[in-house]
């Protein structure tokens, strides 16, 4: 099988789709002889790159093939998006051995002459709140996202509480959906508690983050003790961030915050690692990585009773409604002053996140190819029968 994937998320940074398309790659290849019985010439992961000024290092994912078009990305994703033009063969020269699949890694399918098409959604925030995305996010996925769903072979969504805000939102049958969630690290458990560890935040900081809500919270707790856990803000700045980063330097954050920035991923597990606690203050996540990479260290963490988080930590972590004034606050106090507590969570956690596995997340996302590979064959045999 002939597969191709957009590797565009993970081009700059690696965050969110961009860790999870990457991660997906390696565990593709790293499973394709167990799955295919044979390392063949048919079985061939390429990941698909475009832009002007950014290149895709051809040895980024080591055994799949890669293409690295010459094309603006935002020239090309209106022209995909709208025009449904060019298919991919164009721009990727295989009209001779064309592809079998093609998968987006957003909701908005990859136009393609023959191969099956699969999208993948993430989340559906942006049909709520659009004014918390920008550029094509705002200007194409609520008006077009339903469409493309409903056209794509396969519809991939990475937990199941995607799977079901794709089936009851934008009307595509469960059993066109195919859940693939992502897997935890291979990161040992850290042996011991930092005992200088860290309240820790790590993401985009952006509006649906709910950052504001964190430090609402560590305020609160700031103004009743002489003694608290520094509080580390781990993210790149995004449009809607600069009220959160002028408050930091105001009391009482002065000298008791920390902005490291983007992290990249060889620093992610020694910043995880040094937390005391990881909190996701979210108001929407499609799954929600971070919860499950803090969990795999044993690091305790606290959600949002939003989105997929839910789903994902269990009762692994404290869960806490973030429309209820002081309920973050009261969280994260309990899990400063219980010790005990902080090791049942820890213990949970390291439980809990066993149940993820990217081998597993790259079975699952080649019996999506398969069953979009069906679907598109049982298409063809109804045109051809008029």
């Amino acid at each position: 099988m002939r597969t191709l994937v957009d590797y565009r998320p993970a081009l700059r940074s690696r965050t969110g789709v961009g860790e999870y398309v990457h991660e997906l790659a390696r565990a593709l290849i790293r499973t394709q002889s167990a799955a295919s019985g044979s390392a063949t010439e048919a079985d061939e992961l390429t990941l698909f790159s475009s832009s002007w000024s950014d290149r895709l290092d051809p040895n980024v994912v080591p055994g799949a093939r890669t293409i690295d078009a010459r094309w603006p990305v935002r020239i090309l994703n209106y022209a995909w998006h709208h025009w449904s033009w060019p298919p991919v063969e164009l721009l990727t020269s295989t009209a001779n051995r064309p592809f079998d699949v093609v998968q987006s890694l957003h909701p908005l399918l990859m136009p393609a002459r023959h191969a099956a098409r699969l999208v993948t959604i993430h989340d559906l925030d942006f049909l709520d709140h659009p004014e918390r995305t920008s550029a094509e996010i705002r200007r194409d996925y609520p008006a077009l996202a339903a469409s493309h769903a409903q056209a794509a072979d396969r519809v991939i969504a990475v937990s199941e509480f995607t799977a079901s805000e794709v089936e009851r939102r934008l009307g595509v049958p469960r059993r066109r959906i195919s859940v693939c969630s992502p897997g935890a690290p291979d990161w040992l458990p850290r042996t011991t508690e930092p005992t200088d560890g860290y309240v820790l935040f790590f993401g985009t900081l952006e509006p649906r983050k709910n950052v504001g809500a964190l430090l609402d919270a560590y305020a609160a707790l700031a103004s009743t003790r002489s003694t608290l856990p520094r509080l580390v803000l781990a993210g790149r700045p995004a449009e809607g961030s600069q009220p959160w980063l002028d408050r930091v330097h105001e009391a009482p954050f002065v000298g008791r915050v920390d902005l490291p920035g983007y992290v990249a991923p060889d620093h992610r597990q020694a910043l995880m690692a040094g937390a005391l606690v990881l909190v996701m203050p979210s108001f929407m996540e499609g799954f929600g990585i971070p919860a499950l990479e803090a969990m795999t260290l044993g690091v305790p963490v606290i959600v949002s009773n939003r989105g997929s988080l839910p789903e994902v930590v269990g009762d692994a972590g404290l869960v806490f409604d973030p429309d209820t004034a002081g309920a973050l606050q009261d969280a994260l106090a309990r899990v400063i002053d219980e010790a005990a507590l902080r090791r049942r969570m820890s213990d949970r956690g390291r439980q809990r996140a066993q149940a993820y596995s990217w081998d597993q997340t790259a079975a699952n996302t080649r019996d999506a190819w398969h069953a979009a590979i069906d679907a598109k064959n049982s298409s063809r045999k109804r045109d051809a029968r008029g």
